[in-house]
């Protein structure tokens, strides 16, 4: 998930505000950043929109 954090890093924001805006803790945020965790498919449909890119981006499937 290593897009996830090149979109937040675009998007100029911490992963506390991220996490916020999809209902998680920080802390499993940045699991998903690091690759230690998966987020499940709400998880990533809430990813998706707050990013404005779709699934398939977020996943590396371009």
């Amino acid at each position: 998930m290593m897009r996830l954090k090149k979109l937040r890093l675009d998007k100029g924001v911490t992963q506390q505000e991220v996490a916020n805006a999809i209902g998680c803790s920080a802390n499993n945020y940045a699991r998903y950043e690091r690759e230690e965790r998966e987020p499940d498919n709400y998880t990533l449909k809430l990813l998706s929109k707050y990013f404005g890119v779709s699934i398939d981006y977020i996943l590396c499937n371009d």
